[in-house]
Parts: structure tokens; sequence; C-alpha cells
């Protein structure tokens, strides 16, 4: 074929985005009055979009399980995972690629990754964005 990429592109221009949509159904002159409205009833919001199958989310640690190898250290190309002081690790989700590297090298399994895709916050170091337990 002439141009391999032409079916590919047509299978694009009628599959439905995996991304959520903007909240709103328009956008609003404010996104705090939005909320605002929402809060009392007045406006909705868009629902989200589910989690596609296998999607790469937020990684999960099973601190039991864990035997302190480090392989899982070696092979992060973000340098997300880091030692603690009792051999087990500290990931911290904000460096996170989720390339999954480390799940698959890890002998015990105690890595994975989640469906969890909600991760943004203000500050890269908060509790809810270090997996340490």
């Amino acid at each position: 074929m002439a141009f391999p990429m032409i079916p590919e592109l047509l299978r694009q221009l009628f599959r439905r985005p995996n991304t959520n949509p903007f909240p709103a159904p328009q956008l609003p002159p404010t996104v705090t009055g939005f909320l605002q409205q929402v809060h009392q009833g007045q406006a909705t919001l868009n629902p989200p979009v589910p989690a596609p199958e296998k999607l790469r989310g937020k990684m999960t640690y099973n601190r039991e399980t864990c035997i302190g190898c480090n392989l899982c250290i070696r092979v992060c190309p973000a340098h997300a995972i880091e030692p603690t002081h009792d051999k087990k690790i500290r990931i911290y989700v904000s460096q996170c690629i989720q390339c999954a590297q480390c799940t698959e090298i890890c002998p015990k399994q105690c890595l994975a990754l989640s469906d969890q895709f909600l991760n943004a916050h203000h500050n890269r170091y908060a509790p809810s964005l270090i997996v340490e337990d």
C-alpha cells in the first residue's frame, strides 16, 4: 500500500476520544462561579470518561511483600523511586512516567499500576503523591 497510515487515519475519524471533556458543556465566564453554581444545583458537570482497559495510572506498592532488592530503583528511567532507611522504597508519583519497567522486574510483584489517573496537585511532594505504604 502506498500510504500505510490511511487506514489508521480513517479509524481515528470514527473513534471517540479517551480524554475527559471540560467539566462544563461550554466555557463559563469564571470557573469559580461555575463550580459555585454546581454546588448550588444550578449547573451540572460533564461525567468523567471511564478509565480505559490496561491504563497505566498511579503506582501502587505492597510493602509487606517487598524484599528490598532495589531492582526497581535500578531500572526506573525517571528516578522516581528511592530507597528508604528500612530497605523498602518510596515512589514519587509526580516524577513517575508510568513506563511499568519496575512492575516487570519486581520478583515479588509488589509494584503495580492502578487505574487511578487523577494525580494533579499544586505541591509535587504532597503526601498524596508519595507512595511508600
